[in-house]
């Protein structure tokens, strides 16, 4: 039995459709702004909007987890931003 590997990064534009879809699925509305996602190998499990917090969830799949470090790695991101004061570019989903 092989295991894939949880895998965080952020949304592309490419994105869009799985996020709606997970959104679907999780009864909820895809996040907006800045948003993390995590993948086990090909399928997207969770999304973290670093904006507001608004997270979902495969509920089908084993996502808890992937939600909590999902937050773990947004307080990160956030700090990294406060204490360089780079605000950068950064991708936004409406």
């Amino acid at each position: 039995m092989t295991h894939s590997t949880l895998r965080i990064r952020q949304a592309r534009h490419t994105d869009a459709v799985a996020l709606e879809q997970l959104a679907s699925l999780d009864s909820s509305h895809a996040p907006s702004g800045d948003v993390l996602i995590a993948e086990v190998g090909d399928e997207l499990w969770a999304a973290l909007s670093l904006d507001d917090g608004h997270a979902i969830a495969d509920p089908l799949r084993p996502s808890a987890d992937a939600v909590l470090m999902l937050g773990a790695r947004g307080r990160q991101l956030r700090r990294a931003r406060s204490r360089n004061g780079a605000h950068g570019a950064r991708l936004r989903f409406a």
